[in-house]
């Protein structure tokens, strides 16, 4: 089982919509559901939280950290040409950060990513391989 503070619970959008990759030490690391783009989310295991500004110095310094190394392992995993990150929360209000992973030939073209086309989940086999990739990069068990 991940782990997880006793007060804090993944808000159920973003679990629908993700499939839980594992635990860095502040953050749960979820894949997104979402095969037109390789994207992960860091959701910091911290009760009501929304924005950044509202973690510790510490715990701010520790997800700046996690995001770069995430980043790094997806950038590895899928050479992309190019990563967004962003913290919007417009929809789901819980403090998560997006990494993206965008090709110069994705379906968005050079547009964000949101509305552009519907979701596309993943196929299992290549949800597996994706997932197995991402563990190897990030070290997650």
């Amino acid at each position: 089982m991940l782990g997880q503070s006793a007060s804090w619970s993944l808000h159920p959008q973003l679990a629908r919509a993700g499939v839980a990759l594992g635990d860095l030490p502040l953050s749960r690391v979820l894949v997104m559901n979402d095969a037109n783009y390789p994207w992960l989310v860091l959701v910091p295991r911290r009760p009501d939280l929304v924005e950044i500004i509202d973690l510790g110095e510490a715990d701010r310094i520790a997800l700046m950290a996690e995001v770069s190394a995430v980043a790094a392992g997806l950038k590895r995993a899928t050479r992309c040409d190019k990563l967004n990150i962003a913290a919007l929360g417009n929809v789901v209000a819980q403090l998560h950060v997006h990494v993206i992973a965008r090709f110069r030939n994705d379906p968005a073209g050079p547009r964000a990513v949101w509305g552009q086309v519907p979701a596309r989940p993943y196929p299992a086999a290549e949800l597996e391989r994706l997932m197995l990739a991402l563990r190897a990069e990030l070290a997650l068990g």
